[in-house]
């Protein structure tokens, strides 16, 4: 990694890791520790294959292309997410700062950027730029799988943060292409 871009992940470490053992210490009640792990689980994919696998059987012909758009563009997020992990390494949240407890198994060890987030902005972005009434069901589901990364030290709110940005600006750009 470029010694710069570690510079200022050591640098942002420090100032956000205040704001992850914060999220972190909300884990004490019990029924949102539960609530924030299952949000985490289903934006591990179950909950956006469910979903793609659902429009087609809803939608018909047309549900099937819009599936296919959308599960093509997932894919090009899980690139742009592989590539970041590889070459921007940031440790997590819960390696960096020994106060913060892990609650679930990460999927890899690389922080920046959320994986998770990425997927929820883009799978809402582009379900509500399909169906715009489906915003109000994703909206919160999204939002809440981004700060379950946070509160359960897997992520510092700039992965979350850059997450979402790469989400929306990658469903944003393929809809455009897709002169939707």
């Amino acid at each position: 990694m470029d010694p710069k871009a570690a510079s200022a992940f050591v640098w942002a470490d420090s100032v956000e890791g205040r704001v992850c053992l914060r999220a972190n210490a909300m884990l004490r009640f019990v029924w949102l520790k539960h609530f924030l792990r299952v949000m985490s689980r289903l934006g591990n994919g179950l909950l956006w294959y469910c979903v793609l696998g659902a429009i087609p059987l809803v939608a018909g012909r047309a549900g099937l292309a819009m599936t296919t758009h959308i599960g093509l563009t997932a894919l090009v997020g899980v690139g742009i997410y592989k590539l970041c992990k590889r070459f921007l390494l940031r440790e997590r949240p819960f390696v960096t700062h020994q106060s913060i407890a892990c609650v679930g198994t990460p999927l890899d060890r690389g922080s920046f950027p959320s994986g998770h987030t990425i997927h929820a902005a883009c799978f809402t972005t582009m379900l509500a730029a399909y169906e715009p009434a489906s915003l109000a069901v994703f909206l919160p589901v999204a939002l809440s799988i981004a700060i379950s990364r946070i509160a359960l030290g897997h992520h510092y709110p700039s992965d979350v943060a850059a997450g979402g940005i790469i989400g929306v600006g990658l469903a944003m750009s393929s809809l455009q292409l897709a002169g939707l």
